[in-house]
């Protein structure tokens, strides 16, 4: 574990810092391993990163090189916006993950947290021309709350920022055409649970379309509906508050019984 966060703090707002970053650590490191659990990696490529508190602007992503199944809290690197390490580090970071990364958390002061893969299902309903579809309930959340940005090379280069930053405007989730998927949160956890169910959505899309028969659609007007109940902007008869509270704590022991050590 590094000195940032063994050492003993002093003062109280130093030690309110240190205990929030640590719990931040922990979190992020948590998803890293769910990610890696859910097997939605990609070798050591993709990143999930955080922003810190305060008014640096640094955020947390994964050390390039690492398996998402071996990251720990203090293997994260604590980097600027402009892609430096604000604190020694052996690892290096992965230039795409710095131009995607720091885009968004630049211009979404509401993405604490953006999740990026490449998985299998995430990358074929990226390659199709409909993008998503509402063939589930769990792709219904997305309805209309997707956004998506043009394929233009691998992300390094600076001025892929502001197409992708407009292109994801205020969705939460964005499918990177002939790419990826895409998530931000408030938090590590919300970005985590977005993501799982945008792959589940693009899982089962993938899977329905290959069965060859006609889909069945939803109207427009369902598709709108259930997607204001998931979010919780639509009332019903019966609410469930505590559902997205109540995933992450299960995944959390999920995460205590496989990986221990995440939290090192």
């Amino acid at each position: 574990m590094t000195d940032t966060l063994t050492a003993p703090v002093t003062g109280g707002t130093d030690a309110s810092a240190a205990a929030e970053e640590l719990r931040l650590r922990r979190e992020l490191a948590a998803v890293y391993r769910l990610v890696a659990h859910f097997r939605m990696t990609d070798l050591i490529f993709t990143h999930i990163s955080q922003r810190l508190p305060g008014p640096d602007h640094h955020f947390l992503i994964n050390p390039y090189g690492l398996l998402f199944e071996e990251i720990t809290a203090s293997d994260l690197v604590k980097i600027d916006l402009d892609g430096n390490a604000v604190e020694p580090s052996p690892h290096p970071v992965n230039p795409a993950g710095f131009v995607i990364h720091s885009a968004i958390h630049k211009a979404r002061p509401d993405a604490h947290c953006v999740l990026h893969t490449h998985t299998k299902a995430g990358c074929a309903v990226a390659a199709q021309q409909g993008g998503l579809l509402p063939v589930n309930q769990m792709s219904m959340e997305f309805h209309n709350r997707v956004g998506y940005h043009d394929y233009e090379g691998v992300a390094l280069n600076l001025e892929e920022q502001e197409r992708l930053v407009d292109d994801l405007g205020t969705h939460p989730a964005l499918i990177l055409r002939n790419h990826g998927l895409l998530t931000v949160g408030d938090s590590a956890k919300q970005a985590f649970l977005r993501m799982y169910y945008l792959e589940k959505a693009c899982e089962i899309q993938v899977t329905a379309q290959a069965g060859g028969a006609p889909l069945i659609l939803p109207s427009e007007q369902v598709c709108e509906y259930t997607a204001r109940q998931l979010s919780g902007e639509a009332a019903s008869d019966f609410e469930d508050h505590d559902a997205y509270d109540l995933a992450w704590a299960a995944l959390l022991r999920l995460v205590e019984r496989i990986a221990p050590d995440y939290k090192d």
